[in-house]
């Protein structure tokens, strides 16, 4: 069975083409920027701590890619450097090893969803894997799960992969595919 994040990793891939737009919402240490980077023609990552930049872009150097724009700012800055995309990430909460208190937050996470999904192509998905075992993660958790609801089904397929039998508020995927113009 794969882990969530191996999900959305799954999710996307599916669809990734060397000439696809992917947006890194959460840059954190760089994982998914250099998954992405891997399989797409174009990468915008999006952190607003130094120390994420500085990591993420120490291992795309060590992995030789060179198409991926760091961009240290938040994610509700998205549409302000691209108008469309193929795929997106966000993993919430904090970032591993760093402050803890310094978190995604429900109203500029859920300005950058909407704006993600407005700007997803025809087919294009948003894989969100929702941290919330810390201060004010739940709070998130509900918003995103609120908002996500409320996508129509005509245009947006949603769903959620999870564990259920595991303790200390275990991680989860949701995933969206966009089906028409919205």
């Amino acid at each position: 069975m794969l882990r969530p994040l191996h999900m959305a990793h799954a999710f996307l891939e599916e669809i990734l083409m060397p000439d696809a737009v992917a947006i890194d919402a959460t840059m954190g240490n760089g994982h998914d920027t250099l998954f992405l980077a891997q399989r797409a023609g174009r990468v915008l990552a999006f952190d607003i701590q130094q120390a994420a930049l500085d990591t993420t872009q120490r291992r795309l150097l060590e992995a030789g890619f060179e198409n991926v724009e760091l961009i240290l700012a938040g994610h509700e800055t998205v549409s302000q450097h691209v108008s469309s995309a193929k795929v997106a990430i966000f993993n919430l909460g904090y970032l591993p090893s760093a402050d803890k208190s310094v978190i995604t937050q429900p109203e500029t996470t859920l300005s950058a969803i909407e704006q993600i999904c407005q700007l997803l192509e025809v087919g294009g998905r948003l894989a969100i894997m929702v941290y919330y075992g810390h201060a004010g993660g739940d709070v998130e958790r509900d918003a995103v799960l609120d908002f996500v609801k409320t996508l129509p089904q005509t245009k947006f397929t949603v769903a959620i992969y999870q564990t259920i039998n595991q303790m200390n508020n275990p991680p989860f995927l949701i995933m969206v595919e966009k089906l028409r113009e919205t």
